[in-house]
């Protein structure tokens, strides 16, 4: 039989708790072999700091992988990051490194020399300070993948959570709120589950108003735009139903009616996600032509370089990573 190639970790930003919660991961164990995309030298100091027993061995390629759990194989994306660099702070070389370790692993990824990618966290201001100008990970994703359909969800064991409109001003909502976007998403979610073993997802939708409009009381988005698209992917054989009230198709989710929720906007769907706790939520960005999750969690720069940083969501977009994969 054919080894899988290995899962590919991207370190996120350097001045973060991207290190330490990868080199905590891989010395607690990972249920596969794995590569990652980052920085040696922060890996190494990373390790030495929480007195982790983990040789650091930098590679050129994942071919140059051999998938030992006794060491963690670095692939190197470019100029060394400073010995010197401060943690918790914004940092360009930082933020110009992290993006260049997530672009290294779509190009892997696409190629089909690692299985799926596992991202930590990067940081936006150091990101923008590097001259790069994403408003996060799923963008840089879609582009450079040449995806044009795609969503963020986020998952934990409780709730599963996909959104229409993702990083926008909410003023930019409504304009984004169209028939295609709801349907695309409602198709987006489908999959999703399905790759998660479902079979036959129940897929909510939650209203844009209070009450979902309230038959057209309070905005008519639900009526003439949410409705009618509901009914579209049913024609197509999606289990979708809706639109429900914001206010309680989350708790029912949650109680087992529903197999996912598809969230209007960026906070309607994540507040109720992340109020549940970060430490297992996983992101994935569906719709991409491989499997891409990551923490649910930022870079947490108030502790970063403390040795307090905690590993969980890691290990579950990890394990998640791998029940998606092909």
């Amino acid at each position: 039989m054919n080894t899988p190639p290995p899962v590919g970790i991207t370190m996120g930003d350097a001045a973060g708790i991207g290190p330490e919660i990868v080199v905590k991961a891989c010395a607690q164990g990972l249920n596969a072999p794995c590569v990652v995309y980052g920085d040696a030298g922060a890996l190494r100091r990373a390790a030495a700091a929480l007195g982790a027993r983990l040789a650091i061995r930098e590679i050129a390629h994942v071919g140059q992988a051999d998938g030992n759990a006794g060491h963690i194989e670095v692939v190197n994306c470019g100029p060394a990051l400073p010995a010197d660099l401060p943690h918790g702070e914004v940092n360009a070389a930082a933020g110009r490194a992290a993006y260049d370790y997530v672009c290294a692993a779509i190009d892997d990824a696409r190629a089909g020399r690692i299985r799926a990618i596992v991202t930590a966290p990067l940081n936006k201001q150091s990101m923008h300070a590097g001259g790069i100008d994403y408003p996060g990970h799923t963008e840089i994703l879609a582009e450079r993948s040449g995806t044009r359909d795609f969503a963020m969800m986020l998952a934990n064991d409780e709730l599963r959570v996909l959104l229409v409109t993702i990083h926008v001003a909410l003023a930019d909502v409504m304009a984004r709120i169209t028939p295609e976007a709801e349907l695309t998403a409602m198709r987006l979610a489908d999959r999703a589950c399905r790759q998660m073993g479902i079979a036959r997802p129940r897929v909510a939708v939650a209203g844009l108003n209070p009450h979902a409009g309230e038959g057209g009381k309070f905005g008519r988005e639900d009526l003439d735009i949410i409705a009618p698209a509901i009914d579209r992917a049913r024609a197509e054989g999606i289990d979708a139903s809706g639109p429900w009230p914001g206010d309680t198709v989350f708790m029912r989710a949650r109680r087992g009616e529903f197999d996912i929720v598809v969230a209007q906007y960026h906070d309607q769907g994540l507040i109720p996600v992340k109020y549940l706790g970060v430490d297992h939520g996983v992101n994935v960005t569906v719709g991409l032509p491989f499997v891409r999750t990551s923490v649910d969690h930022g870079t947490a720069f108030d502790i970063a370089g403390k040795g307090v940083a905690d590993q969980a969501s890691l290990i579950a977009a990890f394990d998640l990573a791998l029940a998606m994969a092909p």
